[in-house]
């Protein structure tokens, strides 16, 4: 009864990811609540973020419920190993390939 929290990540996590035999969750507590370290495969990290973050969010909010139920509080940290890299390097790449040639020559 007092994981229950974990068990809940890992179960909703398991059916979203693509390799979820490598889905493994810490709960550690201290002074400010519950903490889920969530890690999982980083090929299945889009899949648990989702688009804007909406995947990840609803995660966050069904884990609060989780923990109200519970009387405890419930925060979730996503464990990348590459901190977040990925996403803003990429990002840069696409804002160096857009052509401004045609209004490079504007006069304003």
């Amino acid at each position: 009864m007092v994981e229950q929290d974990k068990q809940f990540l890992e179960t909703v996590v398991k059916q979203i990811v693509g390799n979820p035999n490598d889905v493994v969750v810490d709960r550690t507590i201290d002074e400010r609540g519950v903490l889920l370290t969530l890690k999982i495969n980083p090929a299945d990290m889009g899949y648990v973020i989702g688009r804007k973050g909406q995947t990840a969010q609803a995660i966050r909010t069904l884990l609060k419920i989780v923990g109200a139920k519970n009387n405890s509080r419930v925060n979730l940290k996503i464990y990348d190993p590459e901190g977040g890299n990925r996403r803003h390097s990429e990002h840069r790449d696409e804002r160096e390939d857009i052509d401004t040639s045609a209004i490079d020559d504007l006069k304003i």
